[in-house]
């Protein structure tokens, strides 16, 4: 019980941080950048909710969801990094695929967003 009371907070909290990134910058470097830091951080509470669910499929679900739509939001404004496929590989991450969780990071680490996620292990 107080697994998903934690998930849903972390559910929640990454809600909060989606919709605060979502709001355009100044130039498009710095929006971009807040949209991956977004990303990053749902990125991070995807990882701790399944790292920490203890099987409630549901929590990590909607964690899952969380992160997917920040990367789908990068992908359709044009901000995903480029020479990659952000959404597809969260979309693969979240659905147990190591290796495309392992490039989702390395996304978060070339923008310098390194502390906010785990290595897949």
């Amino acid at each position: 019980m107080a697994a998903r009371a934690g998930a849903a907070c972390v559910v929640a909290v990454v809600a909060g941080v989606v919709m605060t990134g979502c709001g355009s910058g100044s130039d498009g470097s710095g929006r971009q950048k807040a949209q991956m830091r977004s990303y990053c951080v749902a990125l991070w509470a995807w990882q701790e909710a399944r790292d920490e669910a203890n099987g409630d499929a549901g929590v990590v679900n909607g964690a899952g969801d969380a992160a997917l739509a920040v990367a789908r939001h990068l992908d359709k404004s044009g901000l995903a990094p480029a020479g990659g496929d952000l959404l597809a590989d969260t979309s693969h991450a979240v659905h147990g695929d190591t290796t495309s969780e392992g490039r989702a990071v390395s996304s978060c680490d070339a923008d310098g967003f390194e502390t906010l996620v785990h290595q897949p292990s």
